[in-house]
């Protein structure tokens, strides 16, 4: 079990890398958490797991700009650091990165990652450049941290797809780790943009989950068309005034690609608003 400490705060990228460096100088394994921030359960357990495996522990705290696109949430994302700050001391958490725009983004920076393919369906359809910031702020915290591994939540599925698609082919050297989702005690998925959700949006919010139980019942009961089975999830979406699809999903889930005939283990995937809010959530079925 981990011992409550304080971890400390850095801001410069310069003295992460020093501080990784001297630890795997010394044979110590380093995990990597990056985060948002607005940390809940779910970041919590991914925490937990790098504590568990490694001897170091870094975790980031900073709202990447350039994953949000026009009109998204920028502004009012959820911020909480010193909240954020003693959750990470209960876990044993031995660095906080916390940098800022201008030390993480120069103002002539000119230099992004793209990965082609995976990022161009699903979110990448509904967030032209979002995974352009992801891929660009996580081989940046990669380079700076040098973890031996990190650690990244399954509800974000597509994106941790796309992490690991990057990490292959530009051979960087971690290992890239995917940890269940975290649901509350109703079933929906745990996300920071949950605090965005009005009583009767929260009400709503649970479609997501009905959705992927329906879906997955029916390939339970035999069904293998993945096209019967995302209609399906669909429609428990539509039934409920206050949703609004963005999509619902039967794809592969290593490329995210459509699955027509389900002879295999698929992702049920959803996007869908809630109001203004806008959530996303999965899981894995396979035949019988």
């Amino acid at each position: 079990m981990s011992q409550k400490k304080t971890p400390e705060i850095i801001a410069e990228p310069r003295v992460v890398l020093e501080r990784s460096r001297e630890w795997r100088s010394a044979g110590k394994s380093v995990g990597f958490v990056p985060t948002m921030g607005s940390l809940h359960a779910g970041h919590m357990s991914l925490v937990d797991r790098s504590v568990s495996d490694c001897d170091r522990t870094v975790v980031s705290i900073y709202v990447n700009p350039t994953q949000f696109g026009e009109g998204e949430d920028l502004s009012k994302y959820p911020r909480s650091f010193d909240e954020d700050l003693a959750k990470c001391a209960g876990a044993g958490v031995d660095v906080v990165f916390a940098p800022s725009d201008e030390v993480m983004y120069l103002k002539d920076h000119s230099t992004f990652v793209e990965v082609g393919g995976l990022t161009q369906v699903m979110c990448g359809l509904s967030r032209p450049g979002h995974f352009r910031g992801v891929t660009t702020i996580v081989a940046k915290l990669l380079n700076i941290v040098q973890p031996d591994a990190a650690y990244f939540g399954q509800k974000d599925a597509q994106q941790l797809a796309v992490v690991a698609r990057m990490v292959r082919d530009l051979d960087i050297p971690v290992q890239i780790i995917g940890m269940p989702i975290v649901r509350e005690a109703d079933g929906l998925a745990m996300s920071s943009r949950n605090k965005y959700l009005s009583k009767p949006d929260r009400s709503a919010a649970l479609c997501l989950k009905r959705a992927l139980d329906a879906g997955s019942a029916l390939i339970d009961g035999g069904e293998v068309s993945g096209q019967l089975v995302a209609a399906a999830m669909a429609e428990v979406v539509v039934a409920v005034a206050s949703a609004e699809l963005d999509y619902a999903m039967v794809v592969d889930p290593v490329t995210m690609d459509d699955v027509e005939e389900i002879d295999r283990e698929v992702m049920l995937a959803l996007a869908v608003w809630i109001g203004s809010t806008r959530l996303i959530d999965n899981c894995l079925a396979e035949p019988k």
